[in-house]
């Protein structure tokens, strides 16, 4: 296939190198002269493992070109991958102005172009991004409909620095966000063969998990960092705590708590928690993203009071009480706080849990209940016909 590749930074690079590896031609275009010079002489512009060897070996092959010219590189191309970066603006938010100005200009080179062309987007892109801003600028300066006249498409790039040719060999998954099937065609003929998942979403959620997997990296890091500082603050090995922590593969490092869900509570997380933060204040040991659990796990709690109220109905039906299915333990279940702050609000509110049974709770449990919800007896149903039928809200 003839591609091209705008932004010849790391992503750009590796991809130009392994795709005309595989026999593709590939033009790279990028607006510094220095990197387009180091291609041509078969010289890598990024410091990475086997780009050396790589970029020598296929300098030979006849199959790399550079421009500088986007027009003449989408002339000469089928399909375009995107990779120029996507820096932070002083706000925090995401500097666009490069992917930007870059539409305009693959737009305007469309203009003359008489048959359909593919744009893969590569770029680190906040959800919406391809959708709302990039196709319609490509839409306008090329006077072209997208979906019929040129394809707009978002493919998650997973390449780490130091490991990328590996990381390109050898990716996690393949994920096409794409709204047509002649882009997702185009890259399982040049990606279907690597050694793994080949997943075909909406252009949103492929934006969306390229954040969402890199968000969790940096949360993976800050979880073992500030564990690490507890446990030298309390004399303890971190090394030995992490390594076993990692070896549960049924809850630790499994799917296991990672379906989006309601809030968590029970007898165990949220004293834990609280024990935790308690023993690193007696030690002067800041734990800020410890500290800041509980208060996102209330704020879920909220959202779900205020869905309700903004549903403006006042008969509302819970199917569950307990902090979890499998259980009648009602301790901090979040369940019973979302009943308590229901009812406070003056809805009508029954109660469906086959576990739950008033009569046999015991201890702390029966006392939790009693002390949040005290005429909760009066609330829960055996059967959930009832629940349902006389409910506007579940």
């Amino acid at each position: 296939m003839n591609i091209s590749i705008f932004g010849l930074g790391y992503v750009g690079a590796v991809s130009l190198a392994c795709l005309a590896r595989e026999g593709h031609r590939v033009i790279g275009v990028d607006v510094d002269p220095a990197k387009l010079q180091l291609i041509a002489d078969g010289k890598t512009p990024v410091v990475e493992e086997g780009m050396v060897e790589l970029m020598a070996k296929v300098a030979t092959s006849g199959r790399v070109s550079v421009t500088t010219d986007a027009e003449q590189a989408i002339r000469d191309s089928e399909l375009s991958l995107i990779c120029v970066g996507t820096p932070s603006a002083a706000n925090g938010s995401q500097d666009q102005s490069a992917i930007l100005r870059l539409a305009e200009q693959m737009g305007t080179a469309l203009r003359a172009l008489s048959r359909p062309h593919t744009f893969v987007f590569r770029s680190t892109l906040v959800p919406g991004t391809v959708e709302e801003v990039l196709r319609p600028i490509l839409e306008k300066s090329s006077g072209k409909k997208e979906g019929r006249d040129f394809f707009v498409c978002f493919q998650p790039e997973f390449l780490r620095e130091g490991s990328s040719i590996r990381d390109y060999d050898n990716p996690p998954f393949t994920i096409v966000g794409a709204n047509a099937e002649e882009p997702v065609l185009q890259l399982k003929s040049l990606f279907g063969h690597l050694p793994c998942d080949f997943h075909v979403t909406s252009i949103r959620a492929a934006e969306m998990v390229k954040y969402c997997c890199n968000n969790f990296h940096a949360l993976k890091i800050t979880f073992a960092n500030e564990t690490a500082r507890l446990c030298e603050a309390l004399g303890v090995d971190p090394f030995q705590v992490m390594d076993l922590v990692c070896r549960d593969t049924q809850l630790n490092i499994s799917k296991a708590y990672l379906k989006p869900g309601f809030a968590f509570g029970g007898s165990c997380l949220p004293k834990d928690l609280r024990a935790t933060l308690y023993l690193a204040k007696q030690r002067d040991v800041e734990l800020p993203m410890h500290a800041g659990i509980l208060p996102s796990n209330r704020a879920h709690i909220d959202r779900a009071i205020a869905k309700v109220l903004e549903a403006g109905k006042r008969r509302v039906g819970m199917i569950g009480l307990a902090f979890k299915t499998g259980t009648d333990d009602l301790r901090e279940s979040p369940l019973v706080l979302l009943a308590e702050h229901l009812i406070g609000k003056g809805l009508s509110l029954l109660v469906y849990d086959p576990e739950v049974h008033l009569s046999n709770l015991l201890g702390a449990n029966r006392k939790f209940i009693e002390s949040h919800v005290p005429h909760i007896g009066g609330l829960i149903r055996r059967d959930l016909e009832p629940v349902i039928a006389e409910s506007d809200v579940l």
